[in-house]
Parts: C-alpha cells; structure tokens; sequence
C-alpha cells in the first residue's frame, strides 16, 4: 500500500502543470473540445511497437533491396584472411582491448610464446577480421536514405503551407491551445519510432568514433520530442525535425556513391552536404529555431521549468552540431591543402602486414582513402575510393536525427 501511494506521490510530481505549463495553465486547458485536438503522452506508447516495426522493415529492406543494389554498383563481399586460433590473445582481445599497448604486447608474447611482431600482426589482422564489410555499411546508408528522404519530403508537404514555416512568431500564435493536425502527428510519430529503432540497433550496427555522441544525439533527440510532445510545442518540434532531415540525406546519399566509387558524384555531394549541413545546424538553428524558442514564448508568459529544459537540450544538440562541423572544416582543411588521408570521423585505420612487407588490407584500403583530390589533378589509388566510410551525422543527426 505504501508503495502504491509512493507511486502516485511520484507520478502527481512528475505531471504537476507549474514544471510542464506556463503559469495560469493546467493540463484541464488541453484536454479535447471544441473541435480542438491535442498530443497526450499516452499517444506516444505506440512509438514502441513502431520502433519494432521499423527493425522489420529495415531488416526486409536491406535483405531484399539495399544488398541486390549493393551488387549493382559492383559492391560485394571480400573474403577475409582469419587469424590463427590463440587463445590467449584471444582472451585479451574480447576481455581487455583490441589495441593493446607496446607493454601488454610483450607480456602477451611471452605467455603464448610467439614473437613480439607475430602478436602485433594477430591483432591487426583480428582488428581488420571484425570490422564490418562495405555491403554492410552500404545496406545501412541506404536504409538511412531512404528514411530521411521521405521523411524531408513529407516534412515539406506538411508544413510548406503553413504560416510558421514563413513567420516564426506564428510559431507561439494562441499557444498552447494550437490543435495537432493529422499531419503533425505522423511526423511525429513516425520520426520518433525511427530514433527509437536506431537506438535497439546499437548494438550491431557500424560502430563509429562518434559512437558516444551518437547515443547522446539520440536520446536527446527522443526526449525533445517527447517534451514537446507532450507540452505541445509541436509546430517548432516540426521545423527542428525538417531543418535536421535535410543534410542527412544529402549525407547518406553521398556515403552511397563513395561505397560505390562514384567520386565525382561523391566529391559534388559532399560540397553540397558540407554547405547544407553548415547553414542549417550553425545559423538556421540557433539564430531562427533557438532564438524563437528562447525569446518569442517570454513575450507570452513567465518562463518555467519545461521553457529552460527546452531550450538547455536544443543547447545540447547545438554542441554535437559545433563538434560535428569542427570536424567537417577539418576535412574541408585538409582536403584544400591536399593531405587529406582519411575521415576525421571514420575508425582508425589498420596497416596489414605479411611476409612481403606492409601494405593495407583490401577493406582497409577502401576505407581509408577519400573521393577528394587536391586540385592537383593527381590521384592516388587511395583517393579514389570515397570519403564516407564511417560518417554517420542525424541525426542524426541525428542520426541524427538527427532531426534534432
């Protein structure tokens, strides 16, 4: 019983109107009439099994369209030299790190008796063994695209007509008591089953250097929108989520035609990608997006408690947006400068050895190079492979989503 009371003593906590609404308004103020509709938090249980859904879908769209398009553009699976069975730098390597230190490499060739050089080339065989192959990458890049270039298109249809899409203050005009259109909601919902599906899929998708900042994009992705959902800041949750969904197609469309080895056509969506991604995420959003949510509601109401939690976690998204552009200036940087050897964002890469030298594995080779060129007209072999391998921005962005 104690625990019962606990509960709903947690529960009033959690909903009390003065942390989710401006002052003078309760939650009575949102409940439907007059023809009004409004988001309730009890709509946004259907995002889970969306989310699942959206792993079905994926899996059947990889299996049955991103693998025979993947063939197409002449990419396949290579076959992989396996490494000989230790077990004790096995142990290691699943137990400790895939990278060990000149000392831990020492001591691991004293207890299995093979040379310094002999366990150094294991894990760097282990290394390139493990790490996914470029159908793989492919098959998730295009699912991604497919995604974010539906939903960038319906994010369009939805809101093109609309007077905040042209005027931000309209954005706050007789809110909160704005009613949610159809349109709304499916986008909604639907973007937040996507996220929802990117985060079940962690564990076995393409893991990245990013791969922190990834998961922090997300959820933060998730509990603004749901935040928003709920205190109905819908019609600025829609622009956040349209502004986000337009470089990440143009990004998943150009880690496509680098798997592919379309340079030309990879080095034109990067630039397009590079400026798209710069305008929206480091003036569209902080200058319109955030700026209309932290200055025109105060001209309405009192700030509260969900106002500056709002707006800390668009402040949230606005540094993984900083971190991601700094290191996009870095490629561009180096891309100018002509000693561009690798994505700033990709793993580390591996060198192969063998009985004949060092030179890089077939896989590594294919990841390491970029689709840029110096201006010189010269190209390596390296440089003609594409400049994607490992970018995954929203989300983003994002994933990201991101979307926010």
């Amino acid at each position: 019983m104690r625990v019962v009371t606990m509960m709903d003593t947690l529960y009033e906590w959690f909903w009390w109107d003065r942390v989710w609404l401006p002052v003078n308004l309760t939650w009575a103020d949102l409940e439907d009439r007059d023809g009004r509709v409004y988001a309730k938090a009890s709509h946004l249980y259907v995002t889970f099994p969306y989310a699942i859904a959206f792993l079905l879908v994926r899996y059947l769209f990889e299996w049955l369209i991103g693998t025979p398009l993947a063939a197409s553009a002449g990419i396949q699976e290579k076959g992989r030299q396996r490494v000989a069975h230790n077990p004790i730098l096995e142990l290691y390597y699943l137990s400790h790190s895939r990278t060990p230190g000149q000392a831990d490499i020492n001591g691991l060739s004293k207890k299995s008796g093979w040379s310094v050089r002999q366990v150094e080339r294991w894990f760097r065989k282990k290394r390139n063994q493990d790490r996914p192959s470029v159908v793989k990458k492919f098959r998730e890049a295009s699912w991604r695209f497919v995604f974010y270039l539906l939903a960038f298109s319906g994010g369009l249809v939805a809101l093109h007509d609309k007077e905040w899409f042209y005027d931000m203050r309209e954005v706050w005009n007789g809110f909160p008591k704005q009613s949610m259109l159809e349109s709304q909601y499916w986008y909604y919902i639907l973007e937040m089953s996507f996220y929802g599906s990117l985060l079940f899929s962690v564990t076995f998708d393409v893991k990245r250097k990013d791969f922190k900042e990834q998961i922090i994009h997300h959820l933060a992705t998730l509990i603004l929108l749901s935040f928003s959902w709920c205190v109905n800041y819908i019609r600025i949750g829609t622009l956040v989520m349209l502004v986000h969904d337009a470089s990440d197609v143009l990004l998943e469309s150009a880690k496509l035609f680098n798997y592919a080895k379309w340079t030309k056509t990879c080095n034109s969506l990067f630039v397009v990608f590079a400026i798209v991604f710069l305008v929206t995420r480091l003036i569209i959003f902080p200058f319109w997006l955030i700026h209309c949510t932290w200055v025109y509601p105060t001209l309405q109401y009192p700030p509260f408690f969900g106002y500056y939690f709002f707006n800390m976690m668009l402040v949230v998204l606005q540094f993984l947006h900083i971190f991601w552009a700094y290191l996009i200036l870095r490629m561009v940087k180096k891309f100018l400068f002509g000693n561009m050897t690798r994505d700033e964002r990709s793993d580390g890469e591996e060198e192969e050895d063998d009985d004949e030298g060092s030179s890089l594995s077939e896989e590594e080779k294919e990841d390491s190079g970029h689709c840029f060129t110096n201006g010189s007209g010269v190209r390596t072999k390296e440089a003609n492979n594409g400049c994607f391998t490992h970018l995954s921005f929203s989300a983003n962005v994002c994933q990201t989503k991101t979307v926010y």
